[in-house]
């Protein structure tokens, strides 16, 4: 699978969703990168973010088609029927708006490869971050003996802040990934959700085991607990 997105922290979030289907994965930010690796790699899916390079980015379905059979996913972050119908009629087999909740994005891979290549392979419903074990099937989590069951947006922030493990998120990125940029801002929401998730994951912020507060900046996935573990690649 091709992920093409300039938005590093959510192309790594994209990459950690799409460990649940054990594919082999590779990101690109450029559309001069993301035409090199559709050439030499011939992926089987192409996420791919059609805003990319003032609009640029769309013609890569057209590479993409070019190469033989591939399932092509678009992302965005416009509402308008415009993007949509641009992106449908160039070949793209769905259109994923962000922000995205991890089960769905999923859910869409998986019905997009098997249309274009008959078999998604097997679903990987859990991983390992850390010491947790996040269920993407019954949207929980096990912290040790704990299960925690997780509303989606929570889930969503969980993603967001494993994927990009070691790595300071403000909190305005927090928002644009999660909210949109569309959002009208509360000043607290993102510190609401925070507590809520650090609460049934009962990490007590004075002594951070999973998410630390970075003053002045932002949030932080603790990377002692960030690595995430790779199941098995599908062939």
């Amino acid at each position: 699978m091709l992920v093409v997105l300039e938005d590093r922290a959510l192309a790594n979030t994209v990459d950690l969703t799409l460990r649940h289907g054990g594919y082999v994965r590779r990101s690109e930010g450029t559309v001069r990168d993301a035409k090199a690796a559709i050439a030499e790699w011939k992926p089987h899916l192409l996420l791919l973010d059609i805003d990319l390079e003032a609009g640029a980015g769309i013609q890569l379905i057209d590479d993409a088609r070019a190469g033989g059979p591939i399932g092509v996913i678009a992302l965005t972050r416009r509402s308008d029927l415009r993007g949509k119908l641009d992106a449908f009629e160039r070949g793209a087999d769905d259109y994923i708006g962000v922000p995205f909740v991890p089960d769905d994005l999923v859910a869409r891979a998986r019905a997009v490869i098997r249309r274009t290549h008959g078999n998604a392979g097997e679903l990987v419903p859990r991983l390992r971050v850390g010491d947790l074990e996040i269920d993407v099937l019954n949207r929980k989590v096990l912290a040790g003996e704990h299960e925690l069951h997780l509303t989606s947006l929570e889930q969503a922030l969980l993603y967001l802040l494993a994927a990009n493990a070691g790595t300071v998120l403000t909190r305005e990125q927090i928002l644009d990934a999660l909210w949109g940029t569309d959002f009208v801002i509360e000043s607290n929401v993102v510190d609401r959700h925070v507590r809520a998730l650090r609460a049934k994951l009962q990490n007590d912020w004075h002594k951070p085991r999973y998410i630390e507060t970075v003053p002045g900046a932002g949030y932080r996935f603790v990377p002692d607990f960030g690595a995430a573990e790779e199941p098995p690649a599908q062939a």
